[in-house]
């Protein structure tokens, strides 16, 4: 379903040859979210109407500057209650823009933010494995303690410390 409303919305934004400016709307909105839970919170929630819902984000788009088809399509998702696939919709709306301009969109979790120099190193060293450039999202979940999780496409990495203490609890146990 958010490949849907990214695929719709890349279409339009083509049309009106807007994709760049929708693009950078996007992931400063996408970039607000991560820095707040109580945003991610009121995204999530059903408990609030679709109206609370519109108007907060609204509000907030004005703050930071995002207008035009970027609004419209967070005011799409909230009017249809399915904010919470908000997230995912950006990620695949940019993953759309990286393959028009022949870049690959790859997304990698870690335990705390990453550095400008880390994530250049990532971007690097993903570039010379996929041969193409990098479009590189990142997120934070603590719960993964440390190492990270990397995804290029439907190809996933998973490096995590939380993962390896997984596999080696498995381990012992088969062990006893």
């Amino acid at each position: 379903m958010p490949g849907r409303y990214a695929g719709a919305l890349f279409e339009l934004a083509a049309e009106a040859k807007t994709i760049p400016q929708v693009n950078t709307d996007l992931m400063s909105f996408q970039a607000m979210m991560a820095d707040s839970a109580d945003l991610q919170r009121m995204v999530r929630s059903p408990v609030f109407s679709a109206d609370d819902q519109m108007k907060a984000l609204e509000a907030l788009c004005v703050k930071i500057g995002v207008g035009g088809l970027a609004l419209n399509f967070i005011r799409l998702l909230a009017k249809n209650r399915r904010l919470a696939a908000l997230g995912d919709a950006i990620t695949a709306f940019a993953a759309l823009v990286a393959e028009s301009k022949g870049e690959v969109a790859a997304e990698v979790t870690s335990a705390e933010k990453l550095s400008d120099k880390h994530i250049n190193e990532i971007k690097a060293a993903l570039k010379s494995s996929i041969g193409r450039d990098v479009l590189l999202s990142t997120r934070v979940d603590k719960s993964i303690l440390g190492g990270l999780i990397v995804k290029v496409g439907s190809k996933m990495m998973d490096n995590s410390l939380k993962t390896k203490l997984q596999n080696l609890k498995i381990a012992m146990k088969g062990t006893g």
